[in-house]
């Protein structure tokens, strides 16, 4: 190899390093004013007050009980805004005021620039989307919310992002399909969507709306002739894979990431199923540790109603009985009472006898029971037999009463028979597990099944919750469901013996571990069913109150100086938003009956643009404002936060479209076709132009 060879290439990177490198790039200064106008109008004194304010408290306690490892259970929404928020207090020991609203006011600036590129996307001039800007940043509401450790903030930023993603997305696949950009903005459009759901579920209501619009789009382009077969395949696929898998993947992983921060019990975890309880660290986790896990002849165990509700509750029995008249005058057996007892006591333990032998023991090797078979239940301590038969139980007449059956020596046999259902069961042949197993109980006699009723007998029945046995019962409701939760293996036969066994802790050592689907199926459900008791607030309110500003909120009031803070709307924005929607709702049922009539009275473009911003502002509107009229639930003015942002971002489309199509060209109608002309006031008779 020749010198001349090597020093070429030397020779020519020395060339290069004598020419400078140039770097463009192009700054909207529009969007950086607005970003730090932003950020100083959400950040400026963000630790005051110094004081917890409204729903402060509740979410300060998640917050804690993140730190903590403990487990909670909130009503208001999936876990993903309680993750971030407890992020923000991660690194201070003392109360993180400043910290701990970091994020909602970072989210509440954010939503400024990301206002006004949402116009620019949807081509509207710079001077209309900075408008919206503005009335987003000096919006009151939008303010005060965003100042304080609640989530409204957040949940508007990636609802907004979710929107600005889409358009960006949308404009891009009319020029470049399968680009880097498109990807990363239709894979934006899902995350973002589901970052929205799993803050609070009005979510939903935007992500819906993306896919409806989607859904239209995709249609539009199946139209297309241009495009083959395969490459309409593709853009399908794409676009399931993004807008649903992705969202419905990463929702999952809200739900991971929060049951594996949270293994420790706590306050919570008793409404949730004795299996789910037994996965946490500590509580009942402690006691069932090493139980055996099939229960057999002989088996020392305590039944746990699934349903849990109104309060989760163990069968129970005690040496009292049902009185012999009730208060209406009425009758019953004046047997030994059985109830549902909202506490773990001795008395909730029961002894699976087989029928057909003596012995109150496990057998060695155990005999399990299965589905089908026939049991009796024996009261462990008073060793009476769970027992139903024709007599009305105490406060539902038309079931069963349930007793433990005492022996009057008149005619009234005992009928303490029960087949054993297990309602989960794999096959006919399942056997019967401890907290795996949800099992009914059958009456052989009667068929009445084991229910819990949940009304509190009196005085009499101490309060606890009556017993009953349901006749004719068709389906598995909960109530009638019931898992084992403590268990061990009988082994004393004398009745003193067994009493101390019975207070004693068990020995075996099997473990049992829900997989993550059944713990978040189960969380889930108790999160869109769990109702709270207080359904009347201070400062509720209806949806009709919020549009007319007819309801604020009181956060806090200084005791001393007598400063306070309220969240209450600017009256200029809201009424202006309320104008803009009922322009554009009027103006648009005026064109579409106009083109209907063949007379166009703005260009086609314009009124493609006139349908699509309308659709996205006035459609996020109604989908996060009218669902509320169908919940139960107690609301506040700050539910219509999202509603409202759409609702703002209107009043520049109306603007902008009356100076453009109104003002400028009136006089002057015409025929829908290929030429527009502008205006829409003048009037030709089709006959005429034709």
């Amino acid at each position: 190899i020749s010198d001349r060879s090597l020093t070429k290439p030397f020779c020519r990177m020395l060339g290069f390093l004598k020419q400078p490198v140039v770097v463009t790039a192009e700054i909207n200064m529009n969007l950086v004013a607005l970003t730090v106008m932003g950020l100083v109008n959400r950040f400026w004194a963000l630790s005051y007050p110094r004081a917890v304010v409204f729903d402060e408290v509740y979410y300060g306690q998640f917050v804690s009980l993140y730190m903590k490892r403990i487990f909670f259970v909130d009503d208001s929404g999936p876990p993903f805004g309680h993750m971030l928020l407890a992020f923000g207090g991660r690194y201070s020991m003392n109360v993180p005021i400043w910290s701990l609203r970091l994020l909602p006011a970072l989210s509440g600036a954010l939503c400024v620039p990301l206002a006004y590129q949402i116009l620019v996307e949807l081509h509207f001039s710079h001077c209309a989307a900075f408008g919206a800007a503005l009335l987003i940043l000096f919006e009151n509401s939008l303010i005060t919310q965003s100042r304080l450790m609640l989530l409204e903030s957040v949940l508007i930023f990636f609802i907004l992002l979710a929107i600005l993603s889409y358009l960006k997305f949308y404009n891009l696949q009319k020029c470049s399909p399968f680009t880097a950009g498109w990807w990363f903005w239709l894979l934006l459009t899902g995350v973002a969507c589901s970052c929205a759901v799993g803050v609070k579920y009005m979510g939903l209501f935007t992500y819906m709306l993306l896919l409806a619009t989607a859904g239209v789009h995709f249609w539009h382009l199946i139209g297309d002739q241009t495009l083959s077969n395969v490459s309409v395949f593709c853009h399908l696929l794409a676009r399931g894979l993004t807008l649903v898998v992705v969202p419905v993947a990463m929702y999952l992983s809200f739900f991971y990431v929060h049951l594996t921060l949270l293994y420790r019990s706590g306050p919570h975890d008793q409404i949730m199923t004795s299996a789910f309880q037994a996965s946490l660290e500590g509580g009942l986790a402690r006691i069932t540790q090493g139980q055996p896990l099939e229960v057999a002849y002989g088996s020392q165990i305590t039944l746990r109603n699934v349903l849990g509700k109104p309060v989760p509750c163990w069968l129970h029995s005690h040496k009292n009985t049902y009185p012999i008249r009730y208060e209406n005058g009425r009758g019953s057996s004046h047997q030994q009472q059985v109830t549902c007892y909202p506490f773990k006591d001795v008395n909730n333990w029961w002894i699976v006898k087989d029928p057909g032998m003596q012995q109150l023991v496990v057998s060695n090797p155990p005999r399990p029971v299965r589905h089908g078979h026939i049991v009796q239940l024996v009261h462990g301590i008073t060793t009476r037999y769970l027992n139903t038969h024709d007599v009305a139980a105490p406060l539902s007449p038309h079931s069963q009463e349930i007793s433990c059956y005492i022996d009057y020596n008149i005619s009234m046999p005992a009928q303490n028979l029960w087949r054993v259902e297990i309602v989960n069961r794999e096959s006919d042949t399942d056997v019967w597990k401890t907290i795996l197993s949800e099992v009914r109980f059958v009456h052989v006699n009667t068929s009445a099944v084991l229910k819990l009723s949940g009304a509190s007998l009196p005085e009499w029945g101490y309060r606890q919750l009556e017993i009953i046995g349901e006749k004719l019962s068709k389906g598995y409701h909960q109530s009638m469901l019931w898992n084992v939760e403590e268990h061990r293996y009988g082994k004393s036969q004398e009745q003193k013996e067994r009493e101390v066994e019975l207070h004693s802790p068990t020995q075996a050592d099997i473990s049992k571990n829900l997989s993550f689907m059944a713990r978040f199926t189960e969380l889930q459900w108790k999160i869109l069913t769990l109702k709270n008791e207080d359904t009347e607030h201070k400062y509720s309110s209806s949806p009709l109150d919020w549009i007319t500003m007819d309801t604020n909120i009181a956060y806090w009031f200084h005791p001393i100086s007598g400063a306070q803070i309220h969240l209450i709307g600017n009256i200029l924005t809201w009424a202006s938003a309320n104008v803009a929607t009922l322009v554009y709702v009027c103006l648009f049922l005026w064109y579409l009956l106009r083109r209907r009539r063949k007379i166009c009275d703005i260009p086609e473009d314009a009124w493609r643009l006139w349908v699509s911003a309308g659709g996205l502002c006035v459609g996020g509107w109604a989908v996060n404002y009218f669902p509320f009229f169908m919940m139960e639930k107690t609301l506040f003015l700050y539910h219509y936060l999202p509603a409202l942002t759409f609702q703002i971002l209107l009043i520049p489309v109306v603007l902008q479209h009356l100076t453009d199509h109104l003002c400028r060209y009136p006089g002057h109608s015409t025929g829908c076709s290929n030429t527009p002309i502008h205006g829409m006031l003048g009037r030709t008779s089709h006959l005429s132009r034709t």
